[in-house]
Parts: C-alpha cells; structure tokens; sequence
C-alpha cells in the first residue's frame, strides 16, 4: 500500500517561501505567476494493511509529525 501526503501552509499564513519563489520566478520573466504557495509531497509505502487501517494510521502520522497542524493542512491519497 502506498500514501502520498500533501502537506501545504494555511491559506490564512504567509508563506514567505512562496513569495520568494514567486519574486525569483518574476525576475526570470514569468510574471504571468499571480501567486504562489509552496508544500511538501511525501510517499510512504506502507506494510501489509487494510486501507482503512492505513487511512488511520497515515493520518496519526500526519497529526504526530508530518504536518504542524496550526499552520499547515494536509491530505493523503491511499493506493494499492
């Protein structure tokens, strides 16, 4: 079984990361970017599991570590 996990800042937080790559993307000429937010992409293959065992245990994961959950969302996808 395989989760990939998106993990992405609030929209209500700054994400100054994003704001950099958005100004270096404009210094190269793409100024067609009108905004621009970055995240984490994560996949985990997981053992042996019933989906929903592993749809449980991802989103512990997620709440434990994965994702700061004060400024963060995040949503997974499960296959296999």
């Amino acid at each position: 079984m395989k989760a990939k996990v998106y993990v992405t800042i609030k929209q209500s937080v700054l994400d100054p990361q994003g704001v950099a790559v958005q100004g270096a993307l404009h210094s190269l000429g793409f100024n067609e970017v009108e905004s621009l937010r970055v995240g984490k992409y994560m996949e985990l293959e997981l053992g042996d599991v019933s989906k929903e065992a592993a749809g449980d245990r991802v989103k512990e994961m997620c709440e434990k570590l994965l994702a700061n959950t004060v400024v963060e969302d995040y949503r997974y996808e499960l296959e296999g």
